[in-house]
């Protein structure tokens, strides 16, 4: 009798595992995905703001690239639109890294010392790559040159995906204005993406790098870089 329960124990557990790594990560990622678009299409149905200054480089319109004010924690105030995740990937960005009030709840952090999208420095962001719908799950997939793009109320902001690290947890430079550079002044605008390496381990860390490329008003509607990526394009980039 005893053996029964026993057996009975462990397959209750390994069942209640499967659902927490598995199955709620695909359900709790689909919400994640609707979140996102709901906010997304929220924002098209308001009126676009002005859009900000620019000028002409070679026959192309460049936009000055608007800073909002960093979020309080736990607020959410942009998306994360990737087309290498898929279509449908759309996950909220909000203020702070907690697991209890952002990561778990909400879906991707931003650093308290983060820039803001389109600010001189390091925008740099976290994210579970397991469980709680993973949004960096698939962060070892990007490709040279894949758009990683964040849009906001004001319109889109296009990085480009540079290349992939791997370091020590300890290692907070990752974050800094230019990226494991601390004496080496700012001046340009860097994306910097961490999450958990490897799978379901706490060991390393996993970094993708990215720089801007542009910023897209909202009043011109959705930026090219959000087009479908073909199976074809880019080569990956790592460096361990």
């Amino acid at each position: 009798m005893l053996g029964e329960l026993l057996l009975t124990a462990g397959v209750v557990v390994l069942l209640f595992i499967a659902w927490q790594m598995w199955i709620g990560d695909v359900i709790i990622g689909a919400e994640n995905n609707a979140k996102g678009a709901e906010l997304s299409e929220r924002w098209a149905d308001q009126p676009a703001p002005e859009p900000p200054p620019s000028e002409q480089q070679g026959g192309t319109t460049v936009y000055e690239p608007p800073v909002l004010e960093h979020p309080a924690d736990a607020e959410i105030f942009a998306n994360m639109l990737i087309p290498r995740f898929g279509d449908d990937y759309n996950v909220n960005i909000a203020g702070g890294t907690s697991r209890a009030r952002t990561l778990d709840r909400l879906g991707i952090g931003l650093y308290t010392q983060s820039r803001m999208p389109g600010e001189i420095g390091n925008l740099s962001l976290a994210g579970h790559r397991t469980t709680w719908g993973k949004p960096f799950n698939r962060i070892d997939e990007l490709r040279l040159g894949d758009a990683i793009v964040v849009e906001t109320e004001v319109g889109w902001y296009t990085y480009r995906f540079r290349n992939l690290q791997y370091v020590k947890p300890s290692a907070g430079d990752v974050l800094l204005d230019v990226p494991q550079m601390p004496e080496v002044p700012p001046g340009d605008r860097f994306i910097t993406l961490t999450a958990c390496s490897p799978l379901y381990s706490l060991a390393e860390r996993i970094v993708a790098y990215g720089v801007f490329e542009s910023f897209q008003p909202r009043a011109e509607g959705p930026p090219a870089s959000l087009a479908p990526v073909g199976e074809a394009s880019g080569s990956a980039e790592g460096v361990r």
